[in-house]
């Protein structure tokens, strides 16, 4: 069954003791259709994301990339390749006047269900280890796919579905967002629409 959300505002408010979530690619960056990203020349940031990034640091007490990158199981990509592509990203955020306190990633593929690949938890219950001030009911988790919406719902989060895909199938059970927005400049301006 395909469900249609779409295009709408948040109908809740965001404080600034609350916790964002971030999905990478096809949120930060562009996505690479059935491929994924090997190294940094391949990495393009999507229009108007690092000026968000920068307004997120105004409003959110903690900021971290969850992302699935299964290219390393496969043996596209290796952890040091990643690690070399994050830091080039991070690079670019902080000129910009952003802030990403943390990356977490899942290497794994799906077919043995790991629990730290979304839509499972574990790279937020990682998250609340390593920051115990996290509540995830004042957490928000942007992403551009039916596992990113499920991985936030599942954990009490609010959920934004970005991207302008019409036809998104939403596979996982509590996958529906609480709203969609067509990007993360969307999501800033909404932010600054409340103070």
């Amino acid at each position: 069954m395909v469900t249609k959300i779409p295009f709408n505002w948040p109908n809740f408010k965001i404080a600034s003791d609350w916790t964002l979530f971030l999905d990478r690619d096809g949120v930060i960056n562009e996505r690479m259709p059935d491929d994924y990203i090997k190294n940094w020349d391949e990495f393009k940031f999507l229009p108007g994301v690092l000026d968000a990034l920068g307004v997120f640091s105004n409003y959110f007490t903690r900021i971290f990339i969850v992302t699935n990158q299964a290219g390393i199981e496969k043996g596209v990509l290796s952890h040091e390749e990643l690690k070399e592509i994050h830091e080039h990203m991070m690079e670019y955020i902080l000129f910009h006047g952003g802030r990403i306190d943390e990356i977490y990633y899942c290497p794994y593929k799906a077919d043995l269900d790991p629990l730290c690949r979304k839509p499972n938890p574990g790279m937020a219950l990682q998250a609340k280890k390593d920051y115990p001030e996290i509540i995830f009911n004042k957490s928000l988790m942007i992403g551009d796919s039916d596992s990113d919406i499920a991985f936030g719902n599942n954990l009490g989060m609010k959920t934004i579905l970005t991207g302008n895909k019409p036809d998104i199938t939403f596979l996982y059970n509590n996958s529906i967002p609480d709203c969609r927005l067509d990007s993360l400049t969307d999501v800033a301006t909404y932010l600054n629409s409340l103070y």
